[in-house]
């Protein structure tokens, strides 16, 4: 039996029950064979003449897991459908919404389930939400919480789950693109204006104009406001909102191990971009700006950047608590790997 949802649940004994159930949550020794695998879609890029930077910018991101008696084997799952569109039209893009259209994805993120529009911003910043995927009803119409839907959006790729964490995220620039367009039509008007200045907010960080900087992070916590904004997390949800745009050139990681530390955000120009400079971000909460760019020095958090030589851009960003305002500091510099 094959099927986007697992069995519906009986609230009786006496219903069919017996089934062995391979899903997204939990794809047992099926994970393989749930889309095209990583090394899979290497292939496809050799004999396409695709960059697979690219493709795993725009289709991987569902990580799943094969529990064996030899260990966890993890996969890189890409989505086939797109991956198969994008080799043959020679053009990565959208494909998501030639089976489905945004309007689907709208219904569920805007009901009125306590937290839910939190959630769905915090992954659409990049971060990961933590949910409870036993309650769900295993159906399109019964939901008691904001982890049912969350769950249901699993079933339909729109979320990835890692099952290690019990935690969900968005999983990779199409989807991204698509929650985008369905908020557009919403009525969630600050997020989507964060969106669109994006564009603006990466040209000033190019520039290493740190005022505009500053003031386009000042613009993007008005507009996100939703966000408990208290501390160093919520000033990260707020930053890489802010910076959505920077997904078009780069691969961010969030807290990247360094050796003496993490730092908190790093962009990592793709191949295809190698012409833009990288960036290190450090953020503070009530500290300094200037003491976060000097953290990035100190702790060399440079040297985690092994494989990369160009421009990169060192940024100090810190929140004052008394003024509302954020602080920004940035120095160029030439990186030799």
């Amino acid at each position: 039996m094959t099927g986007i949802l697992l069995i519906k649940k009986y609230g009786t004994h006496s219903a069919l029950n017996m089934f062995t159930e391979y899903s997204m949550t939990d794809p047992g020794e099926l994970a393989p064979f749930f889309g095209f695998t990583e090394q899979e879609v290497q292939l496809l890029c050799e004999k396409y003449d695709m960059n697979f930077d690219e493709a795993r910018a725009w289709y991987d991101g569902y990580e799943l897991i094969s529990h064996r008696r030899t260990g966890d084997i993890h996969y890189a799952m890409y989505s086939p459908k797109s991956v198969v569109e994008a080799m043959l039209r020679h053009k990565f893009g959208t494909y998501w919404n030639q089976t489905e259209t945004y309007e689907a994805l709208k219904v569920y993120i805007q009901m009125d389930m306590d937290g839910l529009k939190d959630a769905v911003v915090e992954m659409l910043a990049g971060a990961s939400v933590r949910i409870n995927t036993g309650t769900f009803a295993n159906d399109m119409t019964t939901f008691a919480t904001k982890d049912d839907v969350l769950t249901l959006l699993v079933h339909l790729g729109y979320l990835t789950y890692d099952s290690e964490n019990e935690t969900v995220t968005i999983p990779n620039k199409e989807v991204s693109q698509e929650y985008v367009n369905a908020i557009s039509t919403m009525d969630w008007h600050g997020v989507i204006q964060s969106v669109q200045a994006s564009r603006e907010l990466l040209s000033s960080l190019w520039a290493g104009n740190a005022d505009a900087v500053a003031k386009g992070i000042d613009r993007a916590h008005e507009d996100i406001s939703i966000l408990q904004y208290n501390n160093e997390n919520a000033l990260s949800c707020t930053i890489n909102l802010a910076f959505y745009f920077a997904r078009e050139y780069y691969t961010i990681v969030r807290e990247l191990p360094t050796g003496k530390g993490f730092a908190d955000i790093c962009f990592i120009p793709r191949k295809l971009h190698l012409d833009k400079p990288a960036a290190i971000i450090e953020l503070k909460w009530d500290k300094s700006a200037t003491g976060a760019l000097t953290q990035i020095k100190e702790k060399h958090y440079t040297a985690a950047l092994h494989d990369y030589a160009g421009d990169l851009l060192l940024v100090g960003i810190n929140y004052n608590r008394d003024t509302k305002k954020h602080e920004c500091v940035i120095e160029k510099v030439q990186k030799t790997s």
